[in-house]
């Protein structure tokens, strides 16, 4: 449990290689960086080849499209036979029965398969980019855990109710309990950990002599209240919590005093975008676990693009604004430019002693190995300014960055007042998007925001807004064009199933003319059926259902896995109670206040978490409404 500097590698030593948002497949299209996902990974696995890992554990988005194309799939394959198959006998006793957390149709690890040669087992979760879809939800990873190359496991087959079942692993005297749960929306997984429906089973036998691992891909930066999941909404048990999703490395673990966990937020290992959290370093780590000690070890990827990303206030320099300025801002930042290439080069030949001059290199050859660079200049440009065409600017490098439409990025500072993007108009113009959006090029404007401002519009019935977002959402990012098709389709059978098991008063509607509010009651029937609250609704089926979860609930005992028994009973406030040592090497951060002591109290009064609202009238927009399912 806590972490120490060093630990050696020993028969009672479990080795676990760590990486995440690996993006295998981003701008494939590119021809200069289209190569980058698949040559980064295998840098990877060669490293756990190399360091002779007990096993490699990915958190998620390992591809950048949940349909990724042949030539990504084979680049994995390819790195993932060679360098993680052998003739070398993995270490790791499997102590429990893996159908239970592996729902693919591979009933058992696959280092345990007698007819594969596995010498580095990877464990698998997937992200928001490779997540399951269409007809029977599947996603890359299972074609990956059939063909017996990955261990796909977390996989969240009941979006309303979770139950975390650990993977149980024993070398030596060490024991431990790896969990996983792959991506689920944001906001519906803290609706439902705020509700108490996401249970962790823990091993019966020798409870407290477990190293606790989990891996998890969600929002860890708060963007909104419930778009993201706080810390001390996982159970308190934990020892050590490897965090997907965000693209930036922090490359040290961080503790959390209130919960007792230590986080370790790894980042991408290539950068999807040119934004400020894709700076810092690409690393690795090698985690050594030893009983409940472990050591951290991170590892600076040698095949990453280098990146420089520079901030300018024009207004903030000697040059003068005005219709004349265009000239001086162009040779400005063409200079700038040029400086962001040269630390780049110079970066990347820190990074490798072996390709600099002083160790007989040519310098002309060094040109040639060293990878054109990702250069970003963020401009500022209010005050008057003229500004160059961002394409034509940047075309001038082509041959000398990598970037060669986009090097620069011009933006007007904010107005005091937050903008509304998008005008209440039905069809759009140049109104629509304010030119003082600094994180946004017009060209940007999120698609999902166009559709909601048309869905309030037209006000729709029976399908929720929500949802419908969602699916736009999976169909731009994932490239995933049946998601609308699905969706809808789901809904409209879910809601015609709820409206069918009830009895409606005809006589509510006999003899209204009027569309809008025969509209506008459907819809409040609709709400109130989500809900619960409909009167009409069969009190004795109720009662008989409420007799049948009580009699459930008396009945319910701990799952059984084949070795080692399961209990999901254990609260952890048995683990508060019990002193523990943390080492002063994990940095501490600063973490909300928590909005429960347990998992056993997690609060379910909405009422808990926001101000009273308003006593308005229901709406589908309500934070009861149901939700729909993201460097």
């Amino acid at each position: 449990m806590p972490l120490v500097d060093h630990i050696d590698n020993g028969p009672d030593t479990i080795r676990i290689l760590l990486t995440t948002d690996n993006h295998v497949g981003c701008f494939e299209n590119d021809p200069i960086r289209g190569d980058d996902g698949w040559k980064t990974f295998d840098e990877i696995t060669r490293i756990a080849k190399d360091k002779d890992v007990d096993m490699l554990v990915q958190g998620g988005d390992l591809f950048h499209i949940n349909k990724p194309t042949k030539k990504s799939m084979y680049y994995v394959m390819k790195s993932l036979r060679a360098n993680c198959m052998g003739s070398k006998a993995c270490q790791l006793e499997l102590l429990s029965d893996p159908s239970t957390t592996m729902f693919n149709g591979v009933d058992e690890v696959n280092y345990e398969d007698p007819n594969l040669n596995i010498s580095i087992p990877v464990f698998a979760i997937s992200g928001n980019h490779d997540d399951a879809t269409g007809d029977g939800l599947l996603s890359a990873l299972d074609v990956l855990a059939v063909s017996g190359l990955v261990n796909y496991f977390g996989k969240v087959k009941d979006s309303e109710s979770i139950t975390v079942k650990p993977i149980l692993f024993e070398k030596g005297d060490t024991k431990l309990a790896l969990y996983g749960m792959s991506n689920v929306r944001d906001e519906r997984l803290h609706r439902l950990f705020r509700d108490a429906k996401v249970k962790f089973e823990r091993p019966g036998i020798d409870t407290n002599k477990w190293f606790n691992f989990f891996v998890i891909h969600q929002n860890h930066a708060m963007h909104t209240f419930t778009s993201c999941i706080p810390e001390n909404f996982l159970p308190h048990f934990l020892d050590f919590v490897l965090w997907g999703h965000e693209h930036e490395c922090i490359p040290y673990p961080s503790h959390n005093p209130e919960t007792s966990f230590d986080v370790l937020q790894a980042g991408s290992s290539i950068a999807t975008s040119l934004s400020e959290g894709e700076v810092p370093d690409k690393k690795v780590f090698i985690i050594s676990i030893k009983g409940r000690d472990y050591s951290l070890e991170p590892i600076e990827l040698k095949t990453v693009r280098p990146f420089v990303l520079r901030e300018i206030v024009l207004s903030k320099t000697d040059l003068v604004a005005g219709v004349a300025s265009k000239a001086d801002v162009i040779a400005f930042l063409t200079s700038e430019v040029e400086k962001a290439i040269e630390v780049a080069k110079n970066s990347y030949l820190q990074s490798h002693p072996e390709m600099s001059a002083s160790n007989g290199a040519k310098q002309g050859h060094d040109d040639l190995q060293i990878p054109l660079p990702l250069i970003r200049l963020r401009v500022e440009y209010s005050g008057g300014y003229e500004i160059e065409n961002v394409r034509r600017f940047s075309n001038q490098f082509v041959g000398r960055i990598a970037n060669v439409n986009d090097v620069v990025q011009f933006y007007k500072k904010k107005s005091q007042q937050a903008p509304d993007i998008l005008r209440k108009k039905t069809k759009f113009s140049d109104e629509m998007v304010d030119e003082s959006l600094g994180e946004k090029s017009t060209t940007e404007l999120a698609l999902q925001d166009i559709v909601s401002d048309f869905l309030k519009q037209t006000q729709l019935t029976l399908i929720p807004e929500a949802g419908i977002n969602e699916a736009v959402k999976k169909y731009v990012e994932n490239d995933d064009k049946y998601s609308l098709n699905q969706y809808i389709n789901s809904e409209i059978k879910k809601e015609t199933k709820m409206l069918l098991s009830v009895d409606i008063d005809d006589q509510e509607f006999l003899g209204i003319e009027d569309e809008k509010h025969t509209r506008n009651a459907f819809k409040q029937i609709l709400l109130q059926l989500k809900e619960g609250t409909y009167a009409q609704l069969n009190l004795e089926a109720e009662n008989a259902t409420a007799k049948s979860s009580t009699t459930k609930g008396k009945s319910k005992t701990a799952s059984k896995s084949n070795e080692i028994v399961l209990d999901s009973s254990d609260s952890d406030s048995e683990l508060h109670d019990a002193p523990t040592s943390r080492s002063p090497h994990a940095r501490s951060v600063s973490h909300p206040d928590t909005y429960a002591e347990d998992e056993n109290e997690i609060l379910t009064s909405e009422d808990e978490y926001y101000p009273e609202p308003p006593k308005t009238r229901a709406t589908r927009g309500g934070r009861r409404g149901r939700g729909r399912g993201k460097k």
